[in-house]
């Protein structure tokens, strides 16, 4: 993934979900750590305050942006949003360009609560990914498996209350 694109991405993130402030509560903390030939590119978002920080080759700053919330509607895995109502909490992406061969892309990791109990959870879950190619099964609480493109996948969850789950999914 280029440079370029990172902090693209990053920079158009505030924009997508920019009304946390509304509610009062804390949006979405997001951070990002990337590298390739060029050097390393660290940056993120603070969900409690939108205070966003880039530190690039050549580059360095910080910025207040209103606080951002994504939800469901706003993380895609083949066309499979997060379970219904969820609020992501934090995403760290960790992306490598190791050179031409190389099929080390990093990881994702996506912190999420969910309003539904982890078993519902998880049976959303297993249905919907595995219809878009995914191979994924139950393990434990959660489940585990491969994406389409046969890298590494788990989703580890835990109850919150009677009826609410929080969830981590990890890619690569």
């Amino acid at each position: 993934m280029s440079r370029a694109l990172l902090i693209a991405v990053l920079c158009a993130l505030p924009l997508a979900a920019c009304d946390a402030d509304k509610d009062g509560k804390a949006g979405t903390t997001i951070s990002l750590n990337a590298h390739d030939a060029d050097g390393n590119v660290v940056a993120g978002i603070d969900g409690n305050t939108g205070d966003m920080a880039i530190n690039a080759p050549g580059f360095s700053g910080k910025i207040r942006l209103p606080k951002i919330k994504l939800d469901a509607s706003n993380f895609d895995m083949n066309g499979v949003h997060l379970y219904p109502g969820s609020t992501i909490s934090g995403m760290n992406i960790d992306a490598h360009d190791r050179g031409p061969g190389s099929d080390d892309d990093g990881t994702v990791k996506v912190t999420f609560d969910s309003p539904a109990q982890p078993d519902t959870v998880r049976a959303w879950f297993e249905q919907k990914l595995n219809a878009a190619g995914f191979s994924v099964k139950a393990d434990g609480t959660g489940l585990s498996g491969t994406t389409d493109e046969k890298k590494p996948f788990t989703l580890d969850l835990r109850p919150v209350g009677t009826d609410h789950a929080r969830g981590v999914i990890t890619i690569g």
